[in-house]
C-alpha cells in the first residue's frame, strides 16, 4: 500500500499554475502589458464604443440619445443613397479583385520564367506599395484631371475618353486603375514566391510526359500555389471593401454618387454631417459584409484549394 502511494505521488505532475504566476508569468505579463494596454485602449474600447453608438443619435456636441435600431431601419428602408453606395462598393470590389489577382498572377508567372533580373522586377513592382495611398491618388488625380496627361494622350490617339473623373461611367474605372497600380505589387511578390517553391522535379516530369507549358501551369503550378492564391484573394477582398483614400482624393464620391462607397459614406455621415451614430451603423454593416464575403470565400476554398503537396 505504501509503495503504491509513493508511486502515485511520483507519477502525478505538480500543478505549475501557482509557480507560473509567481515567476515567469508575472515577468511575461510585465513585458506584454504595454501591448495589451494599447490593444484595449485603441482597439477593444473603440469597437465597443462603435457598437454602442450605432444604437444612438449623437451629433458630437451633446449627449448621445438611445434610439434602438432606428439607424439600421433608416439605413435599409428610408436612406435613398445606401443601395447606390452598396452597389458601388460591390462593383469596385469585384472588378478590382478580379483584375488584381489576374494581373498579379500573370506578372508573377512571367517573373518566375526569367533567367536573370527576377529580384529587380520584384522590387520594381513592389515599390508602389511603399508609397502612401493618398500621395498615389493625388498623382493620378492630376493625370486624369481635365486637360491633364491622360486627356492629351487620348487626344493624340483620337480616342473619345476625356475628363474621366467628371464622367459617371468612367470615374470608377479611374479609381480602379489607380488602385491596381498601387496594390498589384504585393500579390505579385506573394505569388512569385509561391511559384518559386513549386518543386522543379514535378514540372520536369510533366514536361517529359509531354505536358505543354499551359498544362504544367494549370494542372501543377496553380493547384500547388492555391493556398497562397486563396490568402491573397481573401486579403485583397477585405481591403477593397474598405476603399476610401482614392475616393476621397480623386472624386469625393462623385460625380453625383457614382463613386461613393461605404467607407466614404462613413466619413461623410460622421465627419461632415456629424451623425456619428448613423456612421457607426454603416460601419457595422460594412463589417458584416466583410465577414459574409470572407465566410463565402472560406466555403468555396474547400473546392479549389489544395493543401497536400
Amino acid at each position: 500500500m505504501m509503495l503504491g502511494k509513493h508511486t502515485d505521488m511520483i507519477a502525478r505532475p505538480r500543478p505549475r499554475s501557482r509557480k507560473w504566476f509567481r515567476g515567469e508569468g508575472w515577468t511575461a505579463l510585465f513585458f506584454l502589458l504595454p501591448g495589451l494596454i494599447g490593444i484595449v485602449l485603441f482597439l477593444v474600447l473603440p469597437i465597443l464604443a462603435s457598437i454602442a453608438l450605432s444604437f444612438t443619435n449623437w451629433q458630437l456636441l451633446g449627449t448621445p440619445r438611445f434610439v434602438g435600431f432606428s439607424n439600421y431601419l433608416r439605413l435599409f428602408t428610408t436612406d435613398p443613397q445606401f443601395w447606390t453606395v452598396l452597389r458601388n462598393t460591390l462593383f469596385f470590389t469585384v472588378e478590382y479583385l478580379v483584375l488584381n489577382i489576374v494581373i498579379s498572377l500573370g506578372l508573377a508567372t512571367w517573373i518566375s520564367s526569367l533567367k536573370i533580373g527576377q529580384r529587380w522586377f520584384r522590387v520594381i513592382f513592389f515599390l508602389p506599395t511603399f508609397t502612401p495611398l493618398i500621395a498615389v491618388a493625388m498623382v493620378w488625380m492630376l493625370i486624369f484631371t481635365s486637360g491633364g496627361l491622360f486627356d492629351n494622350l487620348m487626344a493624340a490617339l483620337s480616342l473619345p475618353f476625356s475628363g474621366v473623373l467628371n464622367d459617371r461611367a468612367l470615374a470608377m474605372q479611374a479609381v480602379v486603375l489607380t488602385s491596381i497600380w498601387a496594390g498589384v505589387g504585393y500579390n505579385t511578390v506573394l505569388f512569385n514566391a509561391a511559384l518559386d517553391m513549386v518543386p522543379a522535379t514535378y514540372l520536369e516530369a510533366a514536361r517529359i510526359d509531354g505536358a505543354t507549358a499551359w498544362d504544367r501551369f494549370w494542372k501543377i503550378r496553380l493547384p500547388l500555389i492555391s493556398p497562397t492564391l486563396f490568402f491573397g484573394t481573401v486579403m485583397t477582398a477585405i481591403t477593397s471593401l474598405q476603399v476610401f483614400d482614392q475616393i476621397f482624393v480623386m472624386t469625393k464620391g462623385g460625380p453625383g454618387s457614382s463613386t461613393a462607397t461605404l467607407g466614404y459614406a462613413i466619413y461623410q455621415r460622421g465627419f461632415q454631417n456629424f451623425q456619428m451614430g448613423y456612421a457607426s451603423a454603416i460601419a457595422w454593416v460594412m463589417f458584416a459584409l466583410i465577414m459574409a464575403l470572407t465566410a463565402l470565400q472560406f466555403w468555396f476554398q474547400r473546392k479549389w484549394v489544395h493543401y497536400d503537396a
